[in-house]
């Protein structure tokens, strides 16, 4: 598995017609009103790598399995969804074990296509929907209190640290500062995640536009620009139009397309390798004949804990991992010619695992 991103923003700004596209089902609603998503859509996508299809090629494999990606489509937000306005409240559950959000701002011009607000502002939506994920929180917060204070009080050692922290948390969200887990001890941090806050999560920020602005932005895009400026959040242009139409082709059809608009490639594309960046994911291969199989784990892994993602017996009894770089095999050709020029590496225990290494674990249980 790659990671979770939950798609938010306010209603009718494309999210299920852009998250029917980058699944490709048509299994979320997409109408032009608002609330047309009643319950949360889930689909899984497979991530694009072109090293995973040539490595497959050079191994023979009768299987290429690729990662893959969750996307959790919810309702959407409007104003006063913390406390229980519209429909977004009751699923923003929903989207509290994701591990990155991608938030959709509308950044087009379209009278056929009602705007919940009355006009287009992205800024405005921007900050209704960022409210009330930090009010959803502080509300997350108060209501772990009970049960943690009745827990100090039978002697549970964590409890009186997480209230501590509780009350550190809700202070700082109401005073509207964001909440970063580099600030925090290990213990902290540990309980942070336990605390699944919405505002503590990775954020892309994905524009949504017409095709025209596609590659050049337009006055809105040029906006969420210059208020994301000093916030360190990442985004990205996409337009759900075009891979509406691009979800129907096929692949050898969906490259022409591309080139006829001037685009590189889909916006899915873009959107998991900022996933991928936000999260500081990296990937390893494994590869032989039975499958050549992608893996996701976190930059700065040892060489372990990614034997761990495949079973955890490779990371109780781990001996050696047998590493090559992608590129390296690339250039030899071949695991044998690999071996006898080198390139083919022993590392041990204290590895860093790097982007693009194969690997063959030894291991004893």
């Amino acid at each position: 598995m790659g990671f979770k991103c939950g798609i938010i923003g306010l209603p009718n700004v494309g999210k299920s017609t852009l998250f029917n596209a980058l699944t490709q089902t048509s299994q979320a609603q997409a109408e032009n009103y608002p609330f047309c998503t009643i319950e949360p859509n889930i689909g899984e996508v497979d991530v694009p790598d072109e090293r995973l299809k040539k490595l497959s090629e050079i191994s023979s494999s009768d299987k290429t399995i690729p990662t893959r990606i969750t996307f959790v489509d919810i309702a959407g937000l409007v104003e006063g969804a913390s406390k229980g306005e519209g429909l977004g409240n009751q699923f923003l559950g929903n989207i509290r074990e994701v591990d990155a959000l991608a938030h959709i701002v509308r950044c087009f011009e379209d009278q056929n296509i009602t705007h919940v607000n009355g006009n287009i502002d992205p800024i405005r939506d921007i900050e209704t929907i960022n409210t009330e994920l930090l009010l959803s929180d502080i509300e997350s917060l108060e209501n772990r209190i009970p049960n943690l204070e009745k827990k100090q009080r039978g002697g549970d050692k964590d409890a009186p640290k997480k209230l501590k922290l509780i009350d550190v948390l809700i202070k700082k969200l109401n005073s509207g500062d964001s909440i970063k887990l580099n600030e925090y001890d290990e213990d902290h941090e540990k309980y942070l995640k336990e605390f699944q806050l919405l505002t503590n999560k990775q954020t892309i920020y994905v524009c949504n536009t017409d095709e025209d602005s596609i590659s050049k932005n337009n006055n809105y895009i040029d906006l969420v620009d210059d208020y994301l400026k000093d916030k360190g959040h990442k985004k990205i242009n996409i337009s759900a139009d075009i891979e509406s139409q691009l979800s129907l082709l096929e692949a050898a059809e969906q490259s022409e397309f591309l080139d006829t608009i001037g685009l590189k490639e889909p916006g899915l594309n873009k959107l998991i390798l900022e996933g991928y960046k936000a999260l500081k994911l990296i990937t390893f291969f494994t590869s032989g004949p039975k499958e050549t199989k992608a893996w996701t784990i976190l930059e700065g892994s040892l060489a372990p804990k990614a034997a761990g993602k495949i079973h955890t017996d490779f990371e109780k009894g781990f001996i050696r991992a047998e590493t090559i770089s992608y590129d390296d095999l690339r250039l030899v050709g071949n695991f044998s010619e690999a071996k006898d020029s080198g390139k083919l590496r022993s590392e041990g225990k204290e590895y860093i695992v790097k982007d693009g290494d194969i690997m063959n674990f030894r291991f004893n249980v």
